[in-house]
């Protein structure tokens, strides 16, 4: 019994199929990273806010700040490097797609028409196998129409086609991670400028508040020393204070206009078009649960990121080692041939073909073994890159930690500080105006009061910013698909 030539075809097809199954190369298992069970600087914490603080993804609702709430949404949207990011997370999953593409046949549909003749006559022509005309002899003139539907595939036999997708599906989500780490990034950049301009907005209050007195202070001194009461060297100590607490109101102000431009930028506008009006600052730094070393690892973006290029790299290693074995490639056609296009799709005018194709490379210098050690080699650098990265988000995670207690003391000492030097600032005042003291106490009382003062602005502002660091170090509200 005679086999008809496309069962040839479907046999060698279902046998392609069936090796088709397997993949070379190692299977990807993560592999360990430097944990501890807890956070060493964790011990004697407690949070103020729920367990569960930290699974919300708008974290900055934490500071209960409506200004800063409405300028994180603007952040997302209109921010140009979390555009940029975006766009890189899309042409990964395109690329996914492209490279998934190789895995199905490449089917093909040509047609058309060729006229031809020659000088003399009586000729003849042939139709070709493949659809091509052959003229010989004679003159005259021909007209052949072609039409065929042809296929070419190359069996994944060896699983390099699925190694190179699985490592560029893992590509596309190491680029969804940084695209999370970009936007975790550009919102807490933004809360650090705010918490800047409102840290500013309290100075510029201090210092205005402290030119008026020093300017009261000055001018009672000026009226001593024209009674003759007091001597030169007072007025002068007296104008030099004045001086430069108008020198720093003047640099408050230049710090606040520095964070505007910024603030402006992280939301997609130009620095001139935007302006963000002086409000009461919130002094709210909320306590946060700091989430054990396994959990920061599913959390945090930089980290997820290195995991999956660590997985893209292990998948590049099967994709090395396919090289050693043969390419096959399948290909077939069918179509018809006429020299009338009526009878252009009449059965005797049919046309097939198909093939089977092979191709190893037989020496190659080494050339083989030696993609394969890099390919290895670019694992393991992958692998300690993770495991640095996860190295440095704990080391994050304690510094934030630390600071936010020793910060959490500092405040409340700075504010028992401010208090008293105010209380000794106003006392020595009182005995100055009634006569009892030189100036050189008021100078050196006003001196401490101010300097407590912007000790206990800067104490908040410290304690906030460290606050959207820890969050930042804990990964955000962003969670691990």
């Amino acid at each position: 019994m005679k086999t008809h030539p496309l069962g040839h075809a479907l046999n060698a097809f279902a046998a392609c199929v069936a090796l088709a199954g397997c993949a070379v190369g190692p299977d990807y298992a993560r592999p360990s990273a430097p944990i501890s069970p807890t956070f060493k600087e964790a011990a004697g914490w407690s949070p103020a806010a729920p367990a569960d603080a930290l699974e919300r993804g708008d974290w900055w609702t934490l500071f209960e700040d409506p200004a800063l709430n409405a300028l994180e949404a603007r952040v997302k949207v209109s921010n140009q490097n979390i555009a940029a990011a975006a766009a890189a997370y899309r042409q990964a999953r395109a690329l996914v797609s492209e490279q998934r593409a190789a895995l199905f046949p490449t089917v093909s549909l040509t047609g058309g028409g060729t006229r031809s003749g020659n000088g003399g006559g009586g000729g003849t022509t042939v139709v070709n196998g493949d659809g091509t005309v052959t003229t010989t002899g004679g003159g005259g003139t021909r007209t052949t129409y072609r039409a065929s539907l042809g296929a070419s595939w190359e069996p994944d036999v060896w699983g390099r086609i699925r190694r190179t997708v699985e490592a560029a599906k893992a590509n596309a989500q190491a680029s969804e991670a940084d695209l999370a780490a970009a936007t975790l990034a550009a919102q807490g950049e933004l809360a650090v400028n705010y918490f800047g301009l409102r840290q500013a907005d309290a100075e510029i209050m201090l210092d205005q508040a402290t030119v008026d007195g020093y300017g009261r202070t000055a001018k009672i001194t000026e009226n001593r020393f024209n009674a003759g009461t007091i001597p030169h060297s007072d007025l002068l100590q007296a104008q030099t204070q004045l001086a430069n607490a108008q020198a720093d109101l003047a640099g408050a102000q230049q710090q606040r206009a520095v964070y505007e431009h910024a603030i402006a930028v992280l939301v997609g506008e130009a620095p001139g078009n935007f302006s963000l009006a002086a409000a009461p600052w919130r002094d709210l730094a909320p306590q946060l649960p700091p989430g054990v070393p396994s959990t920061l690892l599913q959390r945090r973006p930089d980290i997820a990121a290195s995991e999956r290029r660590m997985a893209a790299a292990n998948a590049q290693i099967g994709v090395a080692r396919a090289a050693y074995f043969p390419d096959l490639t399948l290909t077939g056609s069918y179509g018809f041939a006429s020299s009338a296009l009526g009878a252009l799709f009449d059965s005797p005018n049919s046309l097939w073909s198909y093939g089977l194709a092979v191709a190893e490379t037989l020496f190659d210098g080494g050339a083989r073994k030696a993609q394969v050690r890099g390919a290895r080699a670019a694992y393991d650098q992958a692998v300690a890159q993770y495991r640095q990265t996860t190295l440095t988000a704990l080391q994050d995670v304690e510094d934030q930690l630390t600071a936010s207690r020793v910060l959490e003391t500092q405040y409340a000492l700075r504010r028992q500080a401010s208090a008293a030097a105010d209380a000794a600032e106003q006392m020595v005042d009182n005995r100055y105006r009634a006569g009892l003291v030189s100036y050189v106490e008021v100078f050196t009382a006003q001196t401490s009061a101010y300097a407590a003062r912007r000790a206990l602005v800067q104490a908040q502002a410290q304690r906030q910013t460290t606050a959207v660091a820890l969050i930042q170090s804990l990964g955000g509200g962003w969670r691990a698909p």
